[in-house]
Parts: C-alpha cells; sequence; structure tokens
C-alpha cells in the first residue's frame, strides 16, 4: 500500500443535539440529552415511545424547496452535513479553483443502514389505499441507499468513486476507512465520507422493539440510554448523519488547508458468530482493534481516548469493555472511553460518521466527552468511562469503534496532526 497519508479538513454532524459540528460539541461537553418522546406519530402500540429525533434540522437551508420534497429524509441528512463539511474544509473542485482537485480524483462514500424507511412506508400505504399504480415516481430514489452518495456528487462534481457501504451499525465507520484506503492506493485524492440514518419510523422503531433491543424506559427517555451501567437494558434509537472531508495530505498543505486531524488506521473484519450477539469474550471486536493499530503502526500504549460503540446493551458493552482489555491489556486501566450514545442515542449506520467527528473534535480541543446515565458501576464494565461530566484532558491518538449485527466490525484510528 501507498505510504500517502490522509488527512481530515471538514466536518458535518446531525444528531438528537442539533444541527451541526459547534452544537453538538457544546451540548455533549455540558452532557446534555437528546433523547425524548417520539412526537412524529402514535407510539401506542409499540413497547419502546421515545428515541433521539432530530428536532432543529430544516432542510430548505440546505436544499431547495422542490428537490426536499423529492428525497427521503436520510438523502436530506446526508447532503446537509456533506455541506457542512464540505464549507469546513473549503474543499476545491475542478480547474477554476486554485489548487483544485481533478473531479475524477474525488469520490463520494456515504452509507446508510435502512435508507429510506419512511418512504417506504409512506408509498406502501398509498399503494394499499389508492392502487399501486399512483405511487410517487421518485419513490425508487427516495428508498434506495446509493442516493445519498449519488445525490452529494452530483451537487459538487465528485467523478471518482462513488457509493454506498451497508454494514448495519458499522456503516459509516466502514464509508470512511473504505476511503482512506482509496486515497493511500491513489485511486483518489479526496474523499467525501460518512453516513447518514432516519429510521425513527414506525417499522424501525416497532422491528427493534419486538427484537427487544430497545430500552423500555419509558418513564425517564433522557436516563434510557446508559451504556457501561449495571441497569442497561437496551439501546435508544437516534438518527442524523456524521460525513468527514478526507484529503491526501500534500495536496491538503499545498492549498493551504486547515487541517484537523490524520487519519492513521482502520480495521475491517467479521465475528462469524450469531446474527445479532458479538463473539464471546468480545473476540472478533479486539481482532479489528488489533488491525487497526497494526495498519497505524501504533502500539496500544499510543492511544489515549476511545470513543466506544457503547451501545447500552448488556451484550456490547460488556464483551467491548473484555475486547479493550485483551488488546491493550494493562493500559486499559489508563486509556479514557466514553460512549456518546448516551447523548445522541444510537445513530445505526450513521453512527460511525457522528463519532469520527466527535474523535478529530477531540483531538483539536483537549476535551473527552462523557458518558452520560453512568450511576451504578457494573461488575463486568470496570473501565474508566469519563462518567458524567467532560474532562479536559489532551490526547494525541482516538480510536473510534463500531459493530454491528451480522458480526461487522469497523475501527478507525486518528491522530493529532504534526
Amino acid at each position: 500500500m501507498s505510504n500517502r497519508r490522509v488527512v481530515v479538513t471538514g466536518t458535518g454532524i446531525i444528531t438528537a443535539l442539533g444541527t451541526g459540528t459547534e452544537k453538538n460539541w457544546q451540548a455533549m461537553l455540558a452532557g446534555k440529552s437528546g433523547i425524548g418522546p417520539i412526537t412524529r406519530f402514535d407510539t401506542g402500540k409499540i413497547d419502546t415511545r421515545f428515541a433521539g429525533e432530530v428536532k432543529d434540522f430544516q432542510p430548505e437551508q440546505f436544499i431547495d424547496k422542490r428537490e426536499v420534497r423529492r428525497m427521503d429524509l436520510f438523502s436530506q441528512y446526508a447532503l446537509a452535513a456533506a455541506e457542512m463539511a464540505v464549507k469546513e474544509s473549503g474543499l476545491p473542485i475542478g480547474p477554476d479553483a486554485p489548487h483544485g482537485y481533478t473531479p475524477e480524483k474525488v469520490g463520494v462514500i456515504i452509507g446508510s443502514g435502512i435508507g429510506g424507511l419512511s418512504s417506504l412506508e409512506e408509498q406502501h400505504r398509498k399503494g394499499l389505499e389508492k392502487g399501486f399504480d399512483r405511487l410517487s415516481p421518485f419513490f425508487i430514489i427516495q428508498m434506495i441507499i446509493n442516493m445519498a452518495p449519488g445525490l452529494v456528487s452530483m451537487r459538487y462534481g465528485c467523478k471518482g468513486p462513488n457509493w454506498a457501504p451497508v454494514s448495519a451499525c458499522a456503516t459509516s465507520a466502514h464509508a470512511i476507512g473504505e476511503a482512506w484506503k482509496s486515497i493511500r492506493l491513489g485511486e483518489t485524492d479526496a474523499v467525501i465520507a460518512g453516513g447518514s440514518e432516519a429510521a425513527i419510523t414506525p417499522l424501525g422503531m416497532g422491528g427493534f422493539s419486538v427484537m427487544k433491543a430497545l430500552s423500555s424506559r419509558n418513564d425517564d427517555p433522557s436516563a434510557a440510554s446508559r451504556p457501561f451501567d449495571k441497569d442497561r437494558d437496551g439501546f435508544v434509537m437516534g438518527e442524523g448523519a456524521g460525513i468527514i472531508v478526507l484529503e491526501e495530505l500534500e495536496h491538503a498543505k499545498k492549498r493551504g488547508a486547515n487541517i484537523l486531524a490524520e487519519l492513521v488506521g482502520y480495521g475491517a473484519n467479521s465475528d462469524a458468530h450469531h446474527v445479532t450477539q458479538p463473539a464471546p469474550e468480545g473476540e472478533g471486536a479486539a481482532r479489528c482493534m488489533r488491525l487497526a493499530l497494526q495498519s497505524a503502526g501504533m502500539n496500544p500504549e499510543d492511544v489515549g481516548y476511545i470513543n466506544a460503540h457503547g451501545t447500552s446493551t448488556p451484550f456490547n458493552d460488556a464483551n467491548e469493555t473484555k475486547a479493550i482489555k485483551t488488546v491493550f491489556g494493562d493500559h486499559a486501566r489508563k486509556v479514557a472511553v466514553s460512549s456518546t450514545k448516551s447523548m445522541t442515542g444510537h445513530m445505526l449506520g450513521a453512527a460511525g460518521g457522528a463519532e469520527a467527528v466527535i474523535s478529530v473534535l477531540t483531538l483539536q480541543r483537549g476535551v473527552l466527552a462523557p458518558t452520560i446515565n453512568y450511576t451504578t458501576p457494573d461488575p463486568d464494565c470496570d473501565l474508566d468511562y469519563v462518567p458524567n461530566q467532560a474532562r479536559e484532558q489532551r490526547v494525541d491518538a482516538v480510536m473510534s469503534n463500531s459493530f454491528g449485527f451480522g458480526g461487522t466490525n469497523a475501527v478507525l484510528l486518528f491522530k493529532r496532526f504534526k
């Protein structure tokens, strides 16, 4: 593999805490929860009646009003987060821009775990009521997952690789990792990468609820996402998008880009164990963390903070803790670990992208976001989870973990740029 270095120059994030990088960061440092009762539909017959809805998103700020109606919400989130990231990076594309990238060497890799679920529900209902010859002509392009990167590529004229990985809750970490590989190999010089999700719908909530995967703490939604806490009882559904701009270092320096961090490692593998449960002892997750460290040429002791997958489910949190201990040994007691899902909920295919943004901010700002709702220690989860309050602590390297149904794992490693 080529030795080309890959840096982050732009971030865009939308979560239940709000739209925009600064809004999210300030809310996380304050330990705020974005979780509350679902407002979009009647949840009367669903066991879980709360989620991390995005409340402040106004698509018309990012997308022409006529186009909004033709897009599913997950594509709207992707376009908006991509715009934030591209704007922050000042990414120049085309011969007319100073130091502009060749359009054919700029890619877009943006995935989603589920895609246009609300459009699917709405059009199915319409078909049953009025006939399947009365569906919207935009239905298919609203639903398919690769429409998110397609729309982003059209907006910016990116003519390089354009595709959408789908790997459940590891989706956007895979998107970012594959973008990194593409730049390292010289296939691309810059990639807009991440993920988007909008699955807070009757089918999305109902499906995860009957699986018994969700917390049922309806009497106290803001305390329901409690990763690593003894009383955790399932994950909380979130939504939104997380997207970053990755560039080849020398070109980024030549154009005077503001470099936020360097992406130095990526691991991807499989548990090959069970459709929903992690492998015993977190065996697959541990191998994946090691792969990321090896690809970066780093030792476990070099990592100061881990943004954990930390879903607030009994299985994940205990197994992820074991995996960290396996990989980090004595250093596991010294590395800070937190789950920002305690505040955003679990954004499924968008989680790794949002958490990549948080990882970059952690390196830049020298503050660790907390794990909120951590009140009762669990003997199986006995690491430093940065409980309840943000911590000022400069770290030089951050690991971000993402694991998904189907036994799929992805781990990213970011370093302070030097």
